[in-house]
């Protein structure tokens, strides 16, 4: 009998995570309050842990937009008589 794949909202995950952070109840008590795998909730503790920092602004994330300044200087020095 196979379960269906389930996909848990990020809510739900930061719920499970902190749970575990408390350190309350063991991991196969919360593997069964939640009814997911305690490697889930191992894992899910790692990705808050690792990522708690962002929270507070931590770190930076890299601009979205490209430099454009280096390809655009490299387009005046095509030989264009190459390319006809």
């Amino acid at each position: 009998m196979n379960r269906t794949r389930r996909n848990h909202g990020t809510t739900f995950r930061a719920q499970v995570a902190l749970a575990a952070v408390k350190g309350d109840k063991t991991l196969a008590e919360l593997a069964e309050q939640f009814s997911i795998h305690p490697t889930q909730i191992t894992e899910w503790t790692q990705q808050l842990l690792a990522r708690a920092a962002d929270v507070f602004g931590g770190t930076k994330t890299v601009s979205e937009t490209p430099d454009l300044k280096t390809p655009h200087a490299k387009i005046g020095q095509w030989p264009w008589r190459m390319i006809f």
